[in-house]
C-alpha cells in the first residue's frame, strides 16, 4: 500500500471514529464540566449515583422517541407530530384504564356507564309524558340485567370474607329502586377487569403505530414534503386527544385502576429498580441495541441510509421508496407508542397537551448526537448521547441555580453548534 493510500485510510478511520464516538465524548465532557462547577459552586449532589439515575429517568421518554426519529432523519425525513403522538398514545392508555376497556369489550358497558343508563331508563319510564311504557320497561330490564352482570363480575374479584363483598351481595337483588344504586358506588374501588391493562397497553401502542403509519402513507402517496404533512398531523393528533379526553387530563384511579408494576416502569423508587434502574430505562437501552443492529447489519438498514443519501438514486437501484418510507415512519410510531407508555408511567395520567414542544427536544437529541437534517447520517449511540446531553444540562443548571431562561439559551447554543459542525463536516467531506 502506498504512503498516500495509507494516509487516506488513516484519515477515514479517524473521521469514522469521531463520528461514532464524538457525541459520547461530548456527553462525558458536559458531565465533567457540571461536576466541577457543582463541586465548587453547587451543593455537590451532581456527581452522585442518585442524580445519574434521576437524569436517566427524566431523559428516557425523549430518548425512546428520538430512536425512532433517528431512523426518520437518516432516511431524509422529519416528524413534527411526534410530541402530540406520544401524548395521544398516553391519553388512549389512560382512557382505557379509566373506562375499564376490558369490561366495555365484554359487556358493552362499564360500571359507571351502566349505572347512568339504568338511571336514565328509570327516569324516562317514570316521566308523566312517557310514550310506549312497555318498550321502556323492556329497555330498563335489559339495562338492569347488564348492570347486574357487571356487578357480579366485580364481586367475583373481591374476597368472599370482604365486608364490601358481603354488603354488596346482600343488596344485589335490591337494584330495582334507583335510590339503591348509590350503595353500589363502592364498586368503583374494585379493580378493573384483568384484561383491561393489556387492552389499554395494546391500544396505546397501536395508537403510536397508527400515527406513524398515517404520516408515512401521506408523505409517500401525496408526495408532500414531510415537514408540511407532519405539521398538519401534529394538530390532528392534538385534536383527537382533546376530543377523547374532553379537553381535560384523563386520570385513572391511582390506587385501583393503575397496576403497581405500570407505575414503576419509570419510577425513581428503589423497590422498582432492576439492577439499579427502572424497567423503562432497560427498555430504551434494549430498543437502542435492536435498532443499532438493524441499521448496521440488515438490508432494511442500508435502504434507510440510501433513502437519505439520494432518494432518486435509491429508486433507480430498485428500492421501493414508498414502502420503505412507510415502514420507517411506522417503526418510529411503535417507539412513539412506547414513549407514550413511559410518559404515562411518570405522570399517571394522559394529557393531550403534554406533548406540545416535545418534538423539539426529540429532534434536538438526534441533531446533537450527530444526525444530519439533510439525511443519510445518524447513529443510535449518538442520539442517546444527545438526549443525555440535554438532560445533563437541565439537571446541572438546576443544581447550580440557573434560571430556566438561561438553561434554554444554553440548549439553543448547543443545538446551533451541533448543526454548524454538521454543515462544516459536509463541506469538508465535499
Amino acid at each position: 500500500m502506498t504512503r498516500s493510500a495509507t494516509a487516506v485510510s488513516s484519515a477515514t478511520m479517524t473521521r469514522r471514529f469521531f463520528q461514532t464516538l464524538g457525541p459520547l465524548a461530548a456527553l462525558l465532557s458536559v458531565i465533567l464540566l457540571f461536576a466541577v462547577l457543582d463541586h465548587f459552586w453547587g451543593g455537590g449532589q451532581f456527581a452522585t449515583l442518585r442524580n445519574a439515575r434521576t437524569v436517566t429517568i427524566q431523559s428516557c421518554t425523549v430518548a425512546m422517541a428520538a430512536l425512532g426519529m433517528t431512523l426518520i432523519i437518516i432516511a431524509g425525513g422529519i416528524d413534527l407530530s411526534c410530541g402530540t403522538a406520544i401524548a395521544l398514545a398516553a391519553t388512549v392508555l389512560a382512557w382505557g384504564l379509566r373506562e375499564d376497556i376490558g369490561c366495555l369489550l365484554q359487556y358493552g358497558d362499564n360500571y359507571s356507564s351502566a349505572v347512568k343508563r339504568l338511571h336514565e331508563a328509570e327516569r324516562r319510564l317514570n316521566h308523566p309524558d312517557a310514550k310506549d311504557p312497555e318498550s321502556l320497561l323492556v329497555q330498563k330490564t335489559r339495562r338492569r340485567e347488564r348492570l347486574i352482570q357487571i356487578v357480579e363480575a366485580k364481586l367475583a374479584r373481591l374476597a368472599p370474607t370482604d365486608d364490601t363483598h358481603q354488603l354488596l351481595s346482600k343488596n344485589l337483588l335490591q337494584l330495582e329502586p334507583p335510590r339503591e344504586l348509590g350503595s353500589f358506588r363502592a364498586l368503583d374501588a374494585v379493580p378493573n377487569e384483568p384484561s383491561t391493562i393489556w387492552w389499554s397497553l395494546a391500544a396505546g401502542l397501536f395508537t403510536g403505530v397508527a400515527c406513524g403509519f398515517v404520516n408515512g402513507a401521506l408523505i409517500s402517496f401525496l408526495r408532500v414534503v414531510p415537514f408540511i404533512v407532519t405539521l398538519g398531523t401534529m394538530t390532528i393528533y392534538l385534536g383527537i386527544g382533546n376530543w377523547l379526553s374532553n379537553n381535560v387530563p384523563v386520570r385513572p384511579s391511582l390506587k385501583y385502576q393503575i397496576p403497581p408494576w405500570l407505575q414503576g416502569v419509570l419510577s425513581n423508587r428503589g423497590e422498582d429498580f432492576i439492577f439499579g434502574f427502572p424497567l423503562g430505562v432497560w427498555l430504551a437501552a434494549l430498543a437502542g441495541i435492536v435498532l443499532a443492529i438493524v441499521l448496521r447489519y440488515t438490508v432494511f438498514g442500508r435502504y434507510i441510509f440510501a433513502l437519505g443519501s439520494n432518494e432518486q438514486t435509491a429508486r433507480l437501484c430498485g428500492i421501493n421508496v414508498s414502502a420503505n418510507k412507510i415502514a420507517v415512519y411506522t417503526l418510529s410510531g411503535l417507539l412513539l407508542g412506547l414513549a407514550g407508555v413511559l410518559q404515562f408511567s411518570r405522570l399517571s395520567s394522559g394529557n393531550p397537551m403534554s406533548g406540545q414542544g416535545l418534538e423539539l427536544q426529540i429532534i434536538a437529541a438526534v441533531v446533537i448526537g450527530g444526525g444530519s437534517l439533510s439525511g443519510g447520517r445518524g447513529s443510535i449511540l449518538g442520539t442517546l448521547a444527545g438526549a443525555g446531553i440535554m438532560a445533563v444540562i437541565v439537571s446541572g443548571g438546576t443544581q447550580l441555580g440557573m434560571s430556566n431562561a438561561l438553561q434554554h439559551i444554553i440548549l439553543g447554543v448547543v443545538i446551533i453548534s451541533a448543526v454548524t459542525i454538521d454543515q462544516l463536516r459536509q463541506r469538508m467531506g465535499g
